[in-house]
């Protein structure tokens, strides 16, 4: 995925969360309840909590709301059961799209998935038939400014174990195996650096190139799922024009 798609999907990710940030932080909410109801509510024993609530704090989600769901959750040994589901499809063009979900109800969600993905002139497809064009990777972004030293940063980030760097007129992307990211984020942090998204995503191999027509139709495909109050994360590989603003 070019550089301008990448920093596309951050910016269209804070926009988001700036628009819908009640409903961003309900989900999030729901992901580090699920974490800590699963692992346990220690971040420093549950890694899988400990990414949670990273990523939740780069979509600016306060530590005492995060503080406060990880104790509620510990406290609740009933309550309601969430299933983890993992869609996948093609979207507009071909491009291909993954879609994670947690679900009290898997039928609301399969129909609910469906529709969109119909909607869009997409389909939704079998298990397996888009993840093997991605790769589980931590991802963490840093937005780009006059003080910082681009040798200085790539140093401190390969230091810390990251598995790959680079930079654009925007930012540094820094690119970890999955279970380097909490290391890496937390080394980053230390040496006070603050992220624009911390989080482990769903990177593709390869790219699809969308003109101006597709590229609106992706992102109102991707927009919808995420309205979706079941649908917790999309990755695609649409590949953007630079002057797509979305």
């Amino acid at each position: 995925m070019s550089g301008h798609s990448k920093w596309h999907n951050i910016q269209a990710k804070k926009s988001k969360t700036d628009a819908k940030r009640g409903k961003i932080f309900t989900k999030l909410g729901k992901e580090l309840t699920v974490a800590a109801k699963t692992g346990g509510s220690n971040p420093e024993i549950n890694t899988k909590l400990r990414d949670i609530i990273a990523k939740a704090k780069s979509a600016n989600m306060p530590s005492d709301t995060i503080s406060r769901v990880i104790k509620k959750a510990a406290g609740e040994l009933d309550g309601v059961t969430y299933d983890e589901i993992v869609y996948e499809g093609y979207g507009p063009c071909g491009v291909a799209v993954i879609v994670n979900v947690l679900t009290d109800n898997k039928n609301r969600s399969a129909g609910n998935v469906r529709h969109l993905f119909d909607k869009s002139g997409g389909n939704l497809g079998a298990s397996g038939c888009v993840s093997w064009m991605f790769e589980k990777k931590g991802q963490i972004m840093i937005a780009r400014k006059e003080e910082m030293d681009e040798d200085e940063v790539m140093m401190q980030a390969l230091d810390a174990g990251a598995e790959d760097f680079s930079a654009s007129e925007e930012g540094f992307e820094i690119v970890t195996l999955p279970e380097d990211f909490a290391e890496v984020r937390e080394s980053l942090e230390a040496a006070g650096y603050q992220f624009e998204s911390a989080e482990i995503t769903m990177i593709p191999n390869n790219t699809v190139e969308v003109d101006m027509d597709a590229a609106a139709k992706v992102e109102r495909l991707i927009d919808n799922l995420e309205d979706d109050d079941d649908v917790q994360d999309v990755y695609h590989n649409a590949d953007f024009p630079d002057e797509f603003e979305g």
